[in-house]
């Protein structure tokens, strides 16, 4: 088994794409329009393992929405990024505007960072040490 997509439920597909491509690096993947409010859209990363994809879920379900609000509401990170390098990705990702919630956190065997996706989600970045 493996695992090919996660997903991230987000308010505006459009915005998603923007601040994932434009401020984190990711690429678009796939852009597959599903009507005329829904579209499944997908972005990879260029570090990333092939093949895996992030699903820039639309938010048409209620329950999901009370959810997302929550979580972002009580600082709870709706996924995490993994990097190498936090300290240099933290700098070029504030440097394009990304907003975090704290300055990285050294936490003993990770390096940790919290960051707002702009779509209703926060988002932790770690850099496993050792």
């Amino acid at each position: 088994m493996q695992i090919k997509l996660a997903s991230v439920m987000v308010d505006d597909q459009e915005k998603a794409l923007a601040f994932y491509t434009g401020k984190l690096g990711f690429r678009k993947k796939v852009d597959v329009p599903l009507g005329p409010f829904l579209r499944w859209l997908t972005v990879e990363s260029p570090d990333g393992v092939e093949g895996v994809e992030l699903v820039l879920e639309p938010m048409a379900f209620p329950p999901a929405q009370v959810y997302q609000k929550a979580l972002f509401e009580a600082g709870v990170p709706a996924t995490a990024f993994m990097t190498r390098d936090l300290m240099a990705d933290y700098a070029r990702m504030k440097a394009a505007g990304v907003v975090f919630r704290s300055e990285p956190k050294d936490l003993g065997s990770i390096l940790a960072v919290v960051f707002e996706d702009g779509c209703g989600n926060l988002i932790n970045l770690v850099e496993p040490r050792g």
